[in-house]
Parts: C-alpha cells; structure tokens; sequence
C-alpha cells in the first residue's frame, strides 16, 4: 500500500488542529500593549502547543520518509496519534485560559498519550518494515522518547503543586525535541 495518502491524511489533520488553534486567540479589548496583558497566558500556550504540534509533524515526516510502504496496523497506529493530536488545541485552550491545576495536568496527559502513540506508530512501521530495516536499526537508541515520557508523568502531579513548574517541564520536553530525530536522518539520509 502506498503512503502517499497517509501523508497527506495526516498533513491535513495537523493543519487543520494548527487552524483551530490560532482560531483560539481572541482580539484584544482596546488598543494599548496593556490590552494584550490578560491574552498573555492564551499565547504562552498557543506558542508551546504550536511548537509541539510543529515537532510531531517534523518527526512523522522523517518517520514516514522511512517506511517503504504501509499497512492497516500503520493506519490505524496513525490515527490514534492524530486522535491524541486533535486534543492538543482543547487542552490548549482549557489550559491558557485557566491556568489552573486540571487543565495543565491533562494537557500533560494528552502529551504523554501522544507520545505514547507516536511510538505505537514508530513501532508498526518497524514491524511492517522488517528486523533488517534501516529504520529498525535507528530506533534501537531512544532516549528522548522515555525521558519525555518520564518528565510527563512528573509534570503532571506537578500541575497539582504549581502549573508553573508544569509548564517548565513542558518547555524543556519541547527543547529536547525541537532538533528533528537525528537517528532516522543519518540512517536514511
């Protein structure tokens, strides 16, 4: 099966989340810098949100730059990494507009489930692929993938102590992440 319109399926669905997002801010009530003061907290999220949507899709391109072909598991491996991804712009949402504990600790949770079905899909597409593939070979050495999921899990109690600290630890996931996975690049090049 070719994976030409899973690429484009997926390519769709990120943008319309990035569109529903920014949909999110809302214009400012007056004209002056302070005006833009209580819309602070919605844009801090928008941006983080904006810049994980942006490394999920970086990865799953570089991810199905990889795959040769496709199969259903992978399909449905991919929908339920959109599925995950189509939650970010509502937690996003919930959580710039009350930063509170709830809403921050979910949006952990919604970014741990994403990243958990980013591996499912790394992992069917491995299968698909082969022991013997390239692919195989460069995911053999995560560790950005389970000291995300690490920081997620600690994050959210942490929500429950200070959404501040939270969202530290959601800023400094987005870092680890913001340079593309390297291991598939110089595997497949």
């Amino acid at each position: 099966m070719s994976k030409g319109r899973l690429e484009a399926f997926s390519d769709g669905v990120i943008a319309i989340i990035l569109t529903i997002m920014v949909l999110e801010l809302k214009v400012p009530h007056g004209a002056e810098w302070s005006a833009l003061t209580p819309l602070l907290p919605v844009f801090l999220s928008y941006v983080l949100s904006f810049v994980y949507v942006g490394i999920y899709w970086n990865n799953h391109h570089h991810l199905l730059q990889a795959a040769s072909k496709i199969n259903g598991k992978i399909l449905w491996a991919n929908l339920h990494l959109l599925f995950w991804l189509s939650l970010i712009p509502f937690t996003t949402g919930w959580m710039g507009e009350h930063h509170a504990t709830l809403p921050t600790a979910l949006y952990g949770l919604v970014m741990l489930m994403a990243g958990v079905a980013y591996l499912f899909l790394q992992r069917a597409i491995v299968a698909h692929q082969g022991k013997d593939s390239k692919l195989h070979a460069a995911m053999k050495s995560d560790v950005k993938g389970p000291a995300s999921a690490v920081l997620y899990i600690i994050a959210m109690p942490l929500a429950f102590v200070n959404p501040w600290l939270a969202d530290a630890v959601f800023v400094i996931v987005a870092l680890m992440w913001f340079i593309p996975d390297r291991r598939i690049e110089s595997r497949i090049g």
